[in-house]
């Protein structure tokens, strides 16, 4: 590997000195220069804690720009990153940040006031994400650094702190970068462990082939936390210059789409269900009107439609982007078959954390409807079967991009990477003869939150099953909500003489007790009672794909 990942930061940060970099939506902006003023102030703070390299230094707050600066700061300083959902309960969080050994906890308002700094007794300070101020310090030496940070940063830089003034130290390509938690649970938490080539070969592949230039603007509305929005909303943005708009509150259609008419991004990054929800709600009830119908069948009148629909739809994405990419499950069938038809310009992405994320992408102008592309630069896929093309088998990765393993967890770590570096990648497709990636199914059996959040079903069956009067369950979507499956312990429920009207009653107490404990984003819906025991395979495991 010729170059650093950090390089290609503090490069960006000396070219782009006085251009804007990071804003608030409808809030403040911070120039690239502003941003590299505040990285070396946090790098005061970090030595004034004794932090060392190779030191975790977590953050957990809905995204914002002090986020992001926080972000780099801790990793052009050589500590290591541990990004936390902010939507996590709690208990989860104190978990995660005890579980790292984190030093430090960036962290937003409306997550602090629910953490109890008692039940993270390691850590030697809180940093109030939003002003790098204290909440709380464990250490002398950080109470006193950030009350003369002022001064600290005028002895360091007596004259004027300048673009040459920035020197990071550059990363080694197996150097550990940041853990990324798959989940918030305490009993299933998986930090996968991201090097810097990791880093390095996902920012290289997107400054191959996006092709944005200085200046141009983006809206970040993934989380920051997950790598695909982190790789593909920031850090390839702020490496190339680009001006990256945050949506600092819960991406809702209309946010989005007020955002997108402001802003005007030149690329959007999107999962699922946000073109989806546009689609449906905007475009189809007009072309699905009789007289459409008619017109749309005439094949002159047809192709002007279709002129006008893509117009309207690229119009609803702020009418400047190059490509819209999708990512973080399958594209919905009908949406899908309806964008191809009207030429609009998207593609759709596969990768997942463990790989920093991307493993397949093809531009929207090659790309084969129903795929995922193709293998990126520096990536290897097989599928583990007899016949790639025809037998569906696991897909398994091998590249620069693959984790080190999870950390703490060597058990978690032998199942996913096997002696010659693959990596299990628990989803099942077929490698057509072109090189295209086709995924028939998800071993993991994820779910996709509405804002690109992993949801493990598996993880809230298993609080259900310990419910009052639940023999088993099983978790999954249906019409873009989380609905749970139950089959009651029916001889209990004999046993108590408990009614066909009371059952629903108590399972509705139940489901609320569930939902108390799981983040909003992972909520259920609904119970639906099952009067039969589910199907199973000779393992005894629920034959999923009966019950979608």
């Amino acid at each position: 590997m010729e170059e650093s990942f950090i390089q290609y930061i503090e490069q960006s940060i000396k070219n782009n000195w006085d251009k804007p970099s990071l804003t608030d939506f409808k809030g403040v902006t911070s120039s690239y220069k502003d941003v590299a003023r505040k990285i070396e102030k946090l790098h005061i703070l970090f030595e004034h804690s004794n932090i060392r390299k190779g030191d975790k230094i977590a953050l957990c707050s809905r995204n914002m720009s002090t986020w992001g600066i926080a972000f780099l700061a801790t990793l052009t300083y050589g500590a290591v990153a541990v990004p936390i959902l902010n939507e996590f309960k709690p208990d989860n969080i104190h978990h995660i940040v005890n579980h790292s050994e984190a030093r430090l906890l960036f962290v937003g308002d409306v997550v602090w006031e629910n953490l109890d700094e008692s039940a993270m007794p390691d850590i030697d300070g809180a940093i109030r994400i939003e002003d790098f101020s204290l909440r709380h310090s464990n250490k002398k030496s950080l109470t006193e650094a950030r009350e003369r940070l002022n001064e600290l940063f005028g002895k360091k830089f007596p004259e004027r702190f300048m673009a040459e003034n920035v020197k990071y130290n550059y990363d080694r390509p197996d150097e550990l970068a940041m853990i990324n938690y798959t989940s918030g649970t305490t009993s299933s938490s998986k930090g996968v462990m991201l090097p810097y080539r990791s880093l390095w070969t996902n920012l290289k592949f997107a400054l191959g082939v996006f092709g944005l230039t200085p200046g141009e603007q983006i809206v970040s509305m993934l989380p920051m936390a997950h790598m695909y929005g982190l790789a593909f909303e920031f850090i390839y943005e702020f490496a190339s210059g680009m001006h990256i708009h945050f949506l600092s509150r819960t991406p809702s259609p209309k946010i989005i789409a007020d955002a997108f008419a402001e802003v005007k991004p030149n690329l959007i990054i999107t999962v699922p269900l946000v073109i989806e929800k546009i689609i449906k709600k905007r475009i189809f009830p007009t072309i699905e009107k009789p007289h459409m119908k008619i017109l749309m069948n005439i094949p002159i009148i047809n192709d002007k439609i279709r002129d006008t629909i893509r117009q309207k739809v690229i119009q609803a994405f702020g009418g400047k982007f190059k490509e819209l990419i999708v990512g973080g499950a399958a594209l919905n069938k009908e949406v899908e078959s309806f964008l191809r038809s009207i030429r609009f310009p998207y593609t759709v992405g596969y990768g997942m954390t463990e790989c920093g994320p991307l493993l397949s992408y093809d531009d929207w102008q090659t790309f084969k409807q129903g795929s995922c592309g193709k293998a990126v630069p520096r990536v290897e896929l097989r599928i583990d079967s007899d016949d790639p093309q025809h037998v569906v088998g696991e897909i398994l990765a091998k590249g620069d991009c693959v984790m080190t393993g999870y950390y703490k967890n060597p058990e978690a770590t032998a199942a996913a990477l096997d002696k010659e570096g693959w990596l299990h990648t628990g989803d099942l497709g077929l490698i057509d003869a072109d090189g295209y990636l086709f995924i028939k199914g998800r071993c993991k059996n994820m779910i996709l939150g509405p804002s690109g959040q992993n949801i493990y079903p598996e993880e809230i069956e298993d609080r259900l099953n310990n419910m009052l009067y639940v023999t088993e369950s099983i978790v999954v979507e249906q019409e873009g909500k989380l609905v749970a499956l139950v089959y009651p312990d029916f001889d209990a429920v004999n046993a108590n003489h408990i009614s066909d009207t009371d059952l629903p009653k108590i399972l509705e107490t139940n489901l609320k007790e569930l939902n108390h404990l799981l983040p909003t984003y992972s909520q259920i819906s609904r119970i639906k009672i099952y009067n039969e025991e589910f199907e199973k395979t000779p393992k005894r495991s629920i034959k999923r794909f009966l019950y979608k």
